[in-house]
């Protein structure tokens, strides 16, 4: 503990706060009211973070996101940038150019320009330091699916920032500060990242689709085959989140059942040519893990079954 030059006490605590009010000193807008936006701004106004409010095409949409987020709503592009520092452009990917279009043109100097689209990088905004600001694009892994409640598990989740050198640090302090943790990467990783993002999430869907598809063949109805393999799917996915992929790994390819294997394949043959080869490639990089995870174990019989014809 120590004094000030007047005579008053300056704790740690008191520096700690101070540290704390710089770093969430960011006031920000948000330009679009969808379910990322809703989101976000209740994630930041809600972690300290000042929101000045929200414009969109939709006067009806800026309305109700300011009053879930107990901010306010702009009728103009320039009247939210004159007010924030930092502006989120929440909007759908294939607008985020338009959006751009018309805010480059307005007195944007030493501001934030953010997208929060997975797929897209900050080159987005393609001559934002020319005009004297800085791009960004934020991204939460974690996907928003209701604009009401997914604010909620925002807090678990990792962010990934690209941009401008400039303010990068401040950026990724503000989200350390709400207590996620950040990624900072290059630009030309973020479709990299994104596909990554995707063949967890999406890619699911394609697989269990197959899986209901084999079932249905085998006299299930469909619905009863969606519900037969939920508790597969869901189970698999906790093992995986919780235990990452090689712990989590069961079934014919890790213990080397290569019998098994061959027979999957033969009733492919007829089944789904798609499938089959699907199962193959899939099958191999299995085999990667399951050689991780048994360094000890022989998997060349099972490697050259389901690469036959690869």
């Amino acid at each position: 503990m120590k004094e000030s030059g007047t005579g008053k006490r300056i704790t740690l605590c008191t520096v700690t706060l101070l540290y704390y009010t710089e770093v969430m000193r960011m006031k920000a807008g948000f330009i679009g009211a969808g379910k990322v936006g809703f989101s976000l701004g209740k994630y930041l106004k809600e972690g300290g973070v000042t929101v000045t409010g929200y414009f969109s095409r939709s006067r009806e949409s800026a309305m109700e996101a300011a009053g879930f987020t107990d901010t306010g709503y702009y009728d103009n592009l320039a009247d939210i940038a004159k007010d924030s520092d930092t502006l989120f452009i929440t909007v759908p990917d294939g607008t985020i150019g338009a959006v751009w279009e018309n805010l480059r043109n307005l007195p944007i100097k030493d501001k934030n320009i953010c997208h929060c689209s997975g797929s897209l990088s900050s080159a987005a905004f393609f001559d934002a330091e020319e005009k004297g600001a800085f791009a960004y694009s934020v991204h939460p892994l974690y996907a928003v699916s209701d604009k009401k409640s997914s604010y909620r598990g925002l807090a678990d989740a990792y962010f990934t920032i690209e941009g401008s050198a400039e303010n990068l640090e401040d950026m990724k302090e503000c989200f350390q500060r709400l207590g996620n943790k950040v990624i900072t990467m290059p630009r030309d990783k973020k479709a990299l990242y994104h596909c990554a993002a995707v063949t967890v999430s999406n890619h699911i869907a394609a697989l269990a689709d197959m899986g209901v598809e084999m079932l249905v063949d085998c006299g299930f109805d469909h619905e009863s085959a969606e519900r037969a393999l939920a508790p597969l799917i869901r189970g698999n996915a906790i093992s995986v989140a919780e235990l990452g992929a090689s712990a989590a790994l069961t079934g014919p390819v890790e213990r080397g059942d290569h019998k098994t294997i061959e027979a999957h394949l033969k009733v492919l043959e007829s089944f789904s040519i798609k499938q089959e080869n699907i199962y193959r490639l899939l099958s191999e990089r299995l085999a990667d893990i399951a050689e991780r995870k048994h360094p000890d174990r022989d998997y060349s019989k099972l490697r050259e079954i389901v690469t036959e014809n690869l």
